[in-house]
């Protein structure tokens, strides 16, 4: 896939890797009853952010949403920083800036719904599923081709590792 210079120039600078949960990293679907809620993640999606911590760039989840489903997928995964609040997402976003002493323009953040516009506003690269909201597609530097909880995760991590020459290593360390 060929990027042009400047989506390029953002994949590159990316140092924090931050999403939304419910309509990003699942389909947006929640399943309820007795109690309990259960999640559909991808495999691949978690394999990328794996990928991503792996050489050097941090990963976060920023939830308006709180949901032991998602606690449990944080937890196997390793995340970086998990946020599940009823706040505002950007309140969120900057508590995890805090702990880093990173700043906007290092992160990279996907969505896909009107509660993630304010952050795609903000962030160094903003990216919006392939079948998120027109509101956060208009917001975002990239739109994924693949849908949330579809592999939209493992699209646009294989693009940043591609861009920051790290792909290629990746690759190498499953060859043997």
């Amino acid at each position: 896939m060929k990027t042009s210079s400047s989506l390029n120039k953002k994949l590159k600078a990316v140092k924090l890797f931050l999403t939304d949960v419910d309509g990003v990293l699942t389909d947006g679907t929640v399943y309820m009853g007795g109690g309990v809620e259960t999640k559909r993640f991808h495999i691949r999606d978690g394999l990328g952010l794996k990928f991503l911590q792996r050489h050097g760039i941090k990963v976060g989840w920023v939830s308006r949403r709180p949901s032991s489903a998602t606690q449990q997928r944080a937890d196997d995964l390793k995340i970086d920083f998990l946020v599940q609040h009823n706040g505002g997402k950007i309140e969120g976003v900057e508590a995890i800036l805090r702990q880093t002493g990173m700043n906007w323009a290092d992160v990279c953040y996907v969505g896909d719904d009107v509660v993630d516009v304010g952050v795609l506003d903000k962030v160094g690269l903003a990216v919006a599923v392939g079948d998120g909201v027109a509101e956060a597609k208009a917001a975002a530097d990239y739109v994924t081709r693949a849908h949330g909880g579809n592999g939209a995760i493992r699209e646009i991590t294989e693009m940043i590792l591609k861009a920051q020459k790290k792909w290629k290593l990746v690759v190498s360390e499953y060859a043997n």
